[in-house]
């Protein structure tokens, strides 16, 4: 049958029923879907940011309706940080449909005046949104995102408690993590203490002594753990280029998982030199924000896997557009993720919802088990390195809170 006698057939319906499943085949289409029954029926009354401890330097965000709902999430600021900025948008968002993502992300990105949009503020806000909606709906986070095409993520840890150029303590370390009950195959370890430079500060030019201990040490690790672990060299942004190269020619040889963030944050001329003088997978992205901060990663191919944090990045709205861009170039998108309970479900909720998704940091399985005790019942479990993703309403969260007062920072007040 020719095109123009299909055409012909086409009634007004016909063109109807197409035109309304246009914006379901959007990223956010199951999202419009699944509320449509519920829209205009709650509105926002508050929006509230809380700090405690052992989340690095994150804040949990809580927004309240007048159906007796709440929504929870998690931004990359400090409590004090993210109450101010919250300030500045009450007037977009209370007595509003919390079901508006879309338009609420749209009008909170794109502030100017009088302060520009603070895009980890609005990352909390935009995750308590979709717990909300889950909520409402009473379907999870994953499905309301169009997934699920896992009911597991994969997940990686670090190496916690270990002296990587003392073989001693690296195979004490094998040790430990082969008996541990999270079952999990891939860590990250950190190049600093290697190096003798104090996290987050910026390294001079690496010499030969600091080079030869860095192919040492991640050497000891390989050979500790054998050839079914994978280990990934984690820098905190404080390499210059050359030292960046130097570093990956010294680990080159152990196969590393990945090289992350070697080089200062955003992009530059040095992550494509970096690139073509290496076979080590790069990744990076941890502080970049909205997909205007990964377009020139992915634009250049400078990166091999992209590594936002939902809680800087533009939570589950803007990550998502960061997902789908990514998805263009086929680059697989890992996530960041060093804070609480809400961090850990959101990641495990995204990381279902999307095709192109790699893998997830976890601070599940810490000595501490600081994550695992903020959960009332059920606590999150990491089995053979895969987290299952909640199937409750919206992020699944039950908070311990006894266990979160608990956790309060000096100064900070309970939200009650």
């Amino acid at each position: 049958m020719s095109g123009r006698t299909l055409s012909a057939r086409w009634t007004r319906r016909d063109l109807l029923k197409i035109a309304l499943a246009a914006p379901i085949a959007s990223s956010f289409g199951a999202l419009r879907a699944y509320a449509q029954p519920h829209r205009g029926k709650v509105k926002i009354t508050s929006i509230k940011a809380m700090q405690i401890r052992d989340i690095a330097g994150n804040c949990l965000i809580r927004i309240d309706t007048d159906a007796g709902l709440t929504g929870y999430g998690e931004a990359g600021a400090t409590g004090p940080m993210a109450r101010g900025r919250i300030e500045t948008m009450k007037g977009m968002l209370i007595g509003k449909d919390p079901l508006s993502i879309e338009q609420h992300f749209h009008n909170m990105t794109t502030l100017m005046h009088t302060y520009m949009a603070h895009i980890p503020t609005i990352s909390g806000i935009d995750m308590a949104l979709w717990d909300l909606a889950g909520k409402i709906t009473g379907l999870p986070v994953s499905t309301l995102m169009g997934g699920p095409f896992r009911d597991a993520i994969p997940m990686y840890s670090h190496g916690i408690g270990l002296n990587m150029l003392d073989p001693g303590s690296c195979r004490a370390w094998a040790q430990r993590i082969r008996e541990a009950p999270e079952g999990f195959t891939a860590f990250k370890n950190g190049i600093d203490s290697v190096i003798g430079v104090t996290p987050a500060r910026y390294a001079s030019t690496l010499d030969r002594d600091q080079l030869r201990k860095v192919a040492r040490a991640y050497a000891n690790c390989r050979e500790a753990v054998g050839p079914d672990i994978d280990i990934a060299v984690h820098c905190h942004n404080e390499l210059d280029t050359p030292s960046a190269i130097a570093v990956a020619k010294a680990v080159e040889p152990m196969d590393p998982l990945f090289l992350e963030d070697p080089l200062n944050v955003p992009y530059s001329e040095g992550w494509m030199a970096l690139k073509r003088s290496t076979r080590v997978p790069v990744l990076t992205g941890e502080k970049l924000e909205l997909v205007r901060g990964f377009r020139p990663f992915l634009d250049s191919q400078a990166a091999d896997i992209v590594h936002p944090d939902l809680a800087f990045a533009g939570g589950f709205t803007g990550t998502r557009k960061i997902a789908d861009y990514a998805a263009l170039t086929r680059t697989p998108v890992a996530l960041h993720n060093v804070g609480s309970l809400v961090l850990c479900y959101a990641n495990a909720h995204f990381g279902a919802a999307i095709q192109n998704f790699y893998r997830s940091e976890s601070a599940l399985g810490r000595p501490t088990r600081h994550v695992e005790k903020m959960a009332a019942a059920n606590p999150p479990e990491v089995k053979h390195s895969r987290l299952t993703v909640p199937t409750q309403p919206g992020l699944g969260l039950d908070f311990n809170q006894d266990y979160l007062r608990s956790c309060l920072l000096p100064g900070e007040e309970w939200w009650g």
